[in-house]
């Protein structure tokens, strides 16, 4: 079984994509070490990268480019300074030289170096293979990001065939909603518990605990940054930010110096539902908005999908319950990544293989079926949550204008967080005896729903809004 942690699913990087910035990036990263390990990185005189299939047709709205040469300079997506990346593009477009992991000049013109190819590789829609020319000889490799910031290589599937068998070493191993509950009933522990038993067998308890509070630091920074950040996204579409103009008027002039303080400022501020509704749009805008800025955000479980889950556990911590501290955040994690590593073992979270309901309907998923937890909620009504939030993302396609993570996707996530809120109140409100429709029914219908799916609605442009409505209009 595909051992994933919740630190698989919880990723820090830099956006608008998890599948085309993040995963190209690490595949630079992976394919400089190849070259190391063969003792090929020092002859090498020149690289070209070729993109294939969705990274090709939506690879410049989605800066794949910008990722890719990024990832060839060797600077780490979790720690670059994000201000720093403008200048470090700039001098490898004005100078046509690119620093290969920071230690050997080559030649590199990003017009010609970086080849976007339409047609599709046969093993995933998200190919890219990178050249490294040697003595006149090219040494080529070939990688697929597969969503969430995950990188394979084609003989993961060949070994899978030859029957090799990785042992896996997690005490409580789940690839479905049953065997999950099974674990919960069997130990007498809630979701979140389980999912830490398997974690600690993986890394230290005091690990976990630093590794959690900078994915939850990381996400309330970008929540802060995006409330407080005005004017128009970058990249031709002139969508004005609007997390600013929301956060103005909700919060008023109560004063604050950070971010902690300022998430201790909002408890203070009106909670009429039409509010709650406003704060919870405006969290979910506000990541996604420093994500389509080439901003820092935490993939959950993509990066297209990164507002649902912060949205909703800020939800949780100024609306809910203002006691709340780090044991409920870390309960909120652990169980949201849980359940986006059901869905990635039995179905997808991608969306150039599944359309939008791959990220926002798994994201809504996550946030349900933790924010459940939380609320009180018992296992089974856990996942009755992100069956429920799931089930009405179904069919959802990936159409972005212009190959921008904008419009519809920013949108999008402030959807699936209030979608996400509605999903655990109605699971709590639910006898799980009573459900027809089991979370791993939804899991699988998701992917034959993916299967079915047309390939222009997948993360490619080339249907829906994305032709419905052209960059003239905007």
């Amino acid at each position: 079984m595909e051992i994933i942690s919740v630190f698989d699913m919880l990723k820090i990087g830099v956006g608008p994509s998890s599948s085309h910035t993040l995963g190209p990036w690490r595949a630079a990263e992976r394919w400089i070490k190849e070259l190391k390990e063969s003792n090929r990185f020092n002859k090498v005189e020149k690289v070209t990268v070729d993109l294939y299939g969705s990274l090709s047709l939506t690879g410049v709205g989605h800066a794949t480019d910008l990722a890719l040469m990024l990832g060839l300079t060797g600077a780490d997506p979790e720690r670059i300074p994000t201000d720093s990346i403008s200048e470090i593009i700039s001098s490898i477009k004005n100078t046509k030289i690119l620093a290969l992991n920071n230690e050997k000049e080559i030649p590199f013109d990003f017009k010609t170096d970086i080849i976007f190819n339409k047609k599709f590789l046969p093993f995933h829609s998200n190919g890219l293979t990178f050249s490294a020319l040697i003595n006149g000889r090219k040494y080529k490799s070939t990688f697929y990001s597969i969503g969430g910031g995950f990188v394979v290589k084609e003989e993961r599937v060949n070994s899978k065939a030859n029957k090799i068998i990785f042992q896996c070493t997690l005490p409580y191993p789940v690839d479905t909603g049953v065997k999950l509950l099974e674990f919960c009933n069997q130990l007498n522990l809630p979701i979140s518990s389980v999912v830490l038993e398997n974690e600690k067998s993986l890394r230290e308890s005091d690990v976990i605990d630093f590794e959690l509070h900078r994915i939850w630091n990381t996400m309330l920074e970008c929540m802060y940054t995006g409330c407080h950040t005005e004017g128009n996204l970058p990249g031709g579409l002139n969508v004005r930010r609007r997390a600013f103009d929301m956060h103005k008027k909700l919060h008023g002039d109560i004063p604050y110096n950070n971010p902690q303080e300022w998430l201790e400022s909002i408890r203070s501020t009106e909670v009429k539902f039409r509010q709650i509704l406003k704060w919870v749009s405006c969290f979910a805008l506000s990541v996604n908005e420093v994500n389509a800025s080439l901003g820092r955000v935490v993939t959950a479980p993509t990066n297209g999908s990164a507002g649902v889950i912060p949205a909703v556990l800020m939800y949780y911590l100024v609306i809910e319950n203002h006691e709340a501290n780090f044991e409920h955040i870390k309960k909120f994690l652990l169980v949201a990544g849980e359940i986006g590593s059901i869905f990635k073992k039995g179905a997808t979270i991608s969306a150039a293989m599944g359309g939008c309901q791959a990220e926002i309907g798994v994201s809504s998923a996550m946030a349900a079926g933790a924010l459940t937890e939380l609320l009180g909620g018992t296992p089974e009504q856990v996942l009755v949550a992100a069956e429920i939030a799931m089930e009405h993302h179904l069919g959802l396609t990936c159409d972005p204008i212009g190959g921008l993570v904008q419009i519809p996707c920013i949108e999008r996530n402030s959807m699936g967080a209030i979608k996400a809120i509605n999903a655990a109140e109605l699971a709590l409100e639910t006898d799980p005896n009573n459900v027809k429709v089991p979370l791993d029914k939804v899991v699988s219908t998701m992917w034959e729903t993916a299967k079915d799916m047309n390939s222009k609605y997948k993360e490619t442009s080339e249907g829906g809004l994305a032709v419905g409505v052209n960059l003239s209009d905007c």
